[in-house]
């Protein structure tokens, strides 16, 4: 659905809300999912319209309120009164959204504990940050809302520490990089995240860890969280993430792509402690090293 405004100074959740049926509170979700899209950039619910501004709304968002707690096996790497470090396998979607509503992280913490941040809403119960769905490693969880602010601004202002592993398709030249591009949703596939000069800021930090024939093993470190971000970065500079199902050209394996979270160093949000936590690479991922090690 296109949209040209016709009126100016109106906030955009308001003024959505009086032209769509949409509700101001689903209005809000899309915008912060980037659903919603003024002259083909990502702004805040708080966005002022101007004549003329371009509104692109991607109705095929799906609201799911209904959110089933579900037995599930969690590896939890630690766990408090106020947080949970979990460790999350590749395959599992951390919270319910457009096309995935059963299953996820979401669903396995609530059948858990009773005990979750709902600052970010129902869908997103102890949510304070996101890995992708094939994504695997270590991630965070609020169990008190005192924690959940306290690390939601650790992680706006990079007090949050997170190194990743990733195998990358090709023999990367340099031992190391630095990847500042701007990245934003795409125009054509909303599923899709996408370097442009009207994104949000992304900067990611690679060093080689290993080289092989045709791939190379790296860490990354990202300054920033974008969605897709390490592997909308990778494929834009002509090394994709291997088995990556989206964002390079070659058949994949339902396992998805190889990155991990490996390491996470944080201050605990209430006891001003120290923590750091460092996970194994997925069995898969190792035994794809183990064979090219072979070779």
């Amino acid at each position: 659905m296109n949209l040209v405004v016709d009126s100016n100074d109106i906030r955009i959740d308001k003024y959505l809300s009086e032209k769509t049926d949409y509700s101001r509170e689903l209005i809000t979700k899309m915008l912060k999912e980037g659903y919603i899209l003024v002259n083909e950039r990502e702004v805040k619910p708080s966005y002022h319209v101007k004549e003329n501004d371009l509104i692109l709304i991607d109705d095929s968002y799906k609201i799911h309120d209904d959110i089933t707690p579900t037995q599930m096996t969690l590896n939890i790497v630690y766990e408090d009164d106020d947080i949970m470090v979990i460790d999350k396998p590749s395959g599992l979607v951390v919270h319910p959204g457009n096309g995935h509503y059963d299953n996820t992280l979401v669903n396995g913490l609530k059948y858990y504990t009773d005990n979750l941040s709902d600052i970010g809403g129902e869908e997103r119960v102890g949510i304070v940050h996101r890995l992708d769905k094939d994504t695997s490693g270590l991630m965070l969880v609020a169990k008190s809302n005192e924690a959940h602010q306290v690390l939601a601004d650790d992680f706006k202002n990079k007090r949050v520490h997170r190194e990743y592993v990733a195998l990358l398709i090709g023999n990367f030249p340099s031992n190391t990089a630095f990847i500042d591009a701007p990245i934003g949703r795409s125009k054509k596939n909303f599923n899709k995240m996408e370097v442009t000069p009207n994104g949000k800021m992304a900067k990611t930090h690679l060093k080689v860890l290993k080289r092989y024939k045709d791939y190379t093993l790296v860490s990354l470190v990202l300054e920033t969280g974008r969605t897709h971000q390490i592997r909308v970065h990778l494929s834009y500079i002509g090394y994709p993430i291997y088995n990556d199902p989206v964002y390079q050209n070659k058949k994949t394996t339902p396992f998805g792509q190889f990155l991990h979270s490996r390491h996470l160093e944080f201050i605990h949000p209430i006891t001003k402690q120290k923590m750091e936590f460092d996970s194994q690479i997925p069995e898969e991922f190792q035994k794809f090293l183990d064979a090219l090690d072979e070779h």
